[in-house]
């Protein structure tokens, strides 16, 4: 399609609107990794920026990655975190429950 077929009288008729066409318009590229997109709203933005003081010789696109892998760091942190309390807790209240009480929930609620 031809953006003159869409916008008659600009200066720039006659040119192709490449995301209108209907075959892969970007060079192959050189992964066969998953990419995700990121639209940088103004919170990310803000991230952004509060990451370039701590890395400010990278690209915004590095301090993305950077900070992707930090907060999945904080969460690998958060589930040991968590993981170690329930433990801790685990048997805390013997006799509470009777030993048949999870099975008894599991009737109650149909799936």
């Amino acid at each position: 399609m031809v953006l003159s077929a869409i916008v008659r009288g600009s200066p720039l008729i006659d040119r192709e609107v490449l995301h209108l066409a209907t075959q892969c318009y970007t060079p192959p590229m050189p992964t066969t990794l998953l990419r995700h997109s990121i639209t940088e709203t103004p919170d990310i933005a803000k991230a952004v920026d509060l990451g370039q003081t701590l890395w400010p010789d990278a690209t915004r696109a590095e301090v993305v990655r950077r900070l992707i892998d930090r907060g999945a760091q904080a969460a690998r942190h958060d589930l040991s975190t968590r993981a170690a309390l329930v433990s801790s807790w685990a048997g805390f209240l013997p006799g509470v429950y009777p030993p048949d009480a999870a099975a008894s929930l599991k009737d109650e609620w149909p799936e």
